[in-house]
């Protein structure tokens, strides 16, 4: 059966910052929500230019107004020498004739801040405030300083202005009004030489109107926003969503059909994430249908050759009963020993076989010494040694071999090659195993004095249930199992093993040799 092995899962390393998303679904959702975003701030940036344009726009044209009436009132409305004094007359007059209480409003103070003149005032408007609630019959009269009312908000900041503009600086920018509401005003101090006789204060109240322009203007950027927006939310939907989904129903068909792969290629050809999973899904369904065949074969396998031995059984037990003859009746009940003796070497077999995935991938590779690991496997079959079995030579021990994989199964590998070279074996014949090195491999030499492996088998001994074997052999001694589970070991532990025979000079084979090369442990 094929061998997906794990490796150990490394401890989880600190993120670090590295820049932008490699992935390109991460840059296009970056790349479509920053547009959204770049859509609002380049819209507030140019609607915040355009407000100020306008703003400054008004405020020119209120400066040159305010600075006209400014030089006739200093010139016309000026008194006394050589302390000068505000005509108060003189300059409502003034104010009367150049101001423009259509447009906006022109107020005159006097040097102590107190109004002298209103446009409002020539245009007849009148100021209206909402009255205090009226007073229960009865209840007592407020104090005057309770009843004196308070100055609003507008009233204050216009104050604070005509106080900077009387200090001898003009007082230019955006300020609250009565009621509710914002103004563009100017205040001019008026001079006469270095004295400050007044202030002129010009405003327009056209700023909610310029608001009103500038929500206007962002109307079109909120718009391409939303449609941006849209738009992405579409593009992430066809891209991502719908492929999604399409990978579950398939993956639903997948387990409702019991198909055993799944097919997606116009998700496969693409160059993203998707793609990337799309082939992965059908990589995983094609080494999941692999196994699936592996398993069926492999219980075909099993079936058949338990079917052997069991037929095998069934008929020396029923000839049991009818012979008589003595020494025919000891030659059955040998042949259901050996029945026997094999029945219990195929399971065991079959089980270890079984297990093996899941018992390669449980156990993460390590570093071990694999001459201390042959010396102990040498020790083992020289303390358990009978009489007339072959013996078990090793060389090539000195020093450390560290190689990096799985200790036990690789010692399941080496006694499986050295119980497969002993069996073939003459009796009170030696199996040798010999370690070296090869760059960054350790090769591990399993010779046997046996009849050695026909040429064209060097390939099939590797496949499970191969048990060709030579006349006199135990029977039932192996189960063909060994060195199919051997060269799965060494595969998913990144080695190789081979098989190949010796000879003599003259070409004639004087036994069999196995391969083992294992991955030396890396800086070894």
């Amino acid at each position: 059966m094929a061998s997906d092995t794990g490796t150990a899962s490394p401890e989880p390393a600190r993120r670090r910052w590295r820049g932008p998303p490699s992935s390109r679904l991460g840059r296009l959702i970056l790349a479509l929500n920053l547009l959204g975003l770049a859509v609002l701030i380049v819209g507030s940036l140019v609607l915040n230019e355009l407000r100020r344009g306008l703003v400054e726009a008004r405020i020119d044209s209120l400066t040159t107004q305010g600075e006209l009436i400014v030089t006739l009132i200093d010139q016309a409305a000026t008194v006394g020498e050589p302390v000068p004094a505000l005509d108060a007359a003189r300059a409502s007059e003034i104010l009367r004739l150049l101001a423009n209480p259509g447009v906006q409003r022109a107020r005159l103070f006097d040097a102590q801040g107190q109004l002298v003149a209103d446009s409002d005032w020539i245009a007849d408007r009148v100021e209206q405030k909402p009255l205090p609630p009226a007073r229960p019959r009865g209840s007592p009269a407020a104090a005057p300083e309770a009843a004196r009312p308070r100055p609003s908000p507008g009233r204050e900041a216009l104050e604070a202005e005509v106080r900077r503009a009387l200090e001898g600086q003009r007082v230019s920018g955006v300020r609250r009004a009565d009621p509710d509401g914002r103004v563009v005003s100017v205040s001019f101090p008026i001079r006469h030489v270095q004295a400050v006789l007044g202030v002129l204060t010009v405003e327009a109240g056209d700023v909610d109107s310029i608001i009103s322009r500038q929500r206007a203007a962002l109307a079109p950027f909120i718009l391409l926003s939303i449609g941006v927006t849209l738009l992405s939310s579409a593009l992430l939907t066809t891209l991502v969503a719908l492929p999604v989904r399409r990978l579950a129903r398939a993956a639903d068909r997948v387990r409702l059909s019991r198909v055993r792969s799944i097919s997606l290629p116009d998700l496969s050809r693409r160059r993203d994430e998707l793609g990337d999973l799309t082939r992965a899904l059908e990589a995983m369904t094609d080494a999941q249908s692999e196994r699936m065949g592996a398993i069926e074969r492999f219980a075909a396998d099993v079936a058949h050759e338990i079917r052997n031995p069991l037929t095998s059984l069934r008929s020396a037990v029923e000839t049991l009963d009818i012979v008589s003859d003595p020494e025919a009746r000891a030659r059955l009940n040998r042949v259901i020993r050996q029945d026997i003796q094999r029945m219990d070497r195929l399971v065991t077999d079959i089980s270890n076989a079984s297990r093996l995935d899941a018992e390669l991938s449980r156990e993460p590779p390590r570093p071990f010494d694999l001459g201390r690991l042959l010396e102990e496997i040498v020790q083992a079959y020289a303390a358990a040694r009978r009489e007339g079995e072959s013996g078990v030579l090793l060389s090539g021990t000195e020093g450390e071999t560290p190689v990096l994989g799985r200790e036990g199964p690789a010692g399941q590998v080496f006694r499986n090659l050295v119980d497969n070279a002993r069996s073939f074996s003459p009796p009170g014949g030696t199996v040798r195993l010999s370690l070296s090195r090869e760059g960054g491999w350790a090769v591990v030499f399993v010779d046997d004095d046996g009849p050695g492996i026909p040429p064209e088998n060097l390939e099939t001994v590797f496949e499970r249930f191969y048990t060709s074997r030579p006349a006199g052999t135990a029977f039932g001694g192996n189960s063909g199992l060994g060195l199919s589970i051997a060269r799965q070991i060494v595969a998913a532990q990144g080695g190789t093993l081979t098989a190949e025979n010796r000879t003599d000079p003259a070409g004639e084979r004087i036994g069999a040799r196995f391969v083992v090369r294992l991955p030396l442990r890396p800086g070894a």
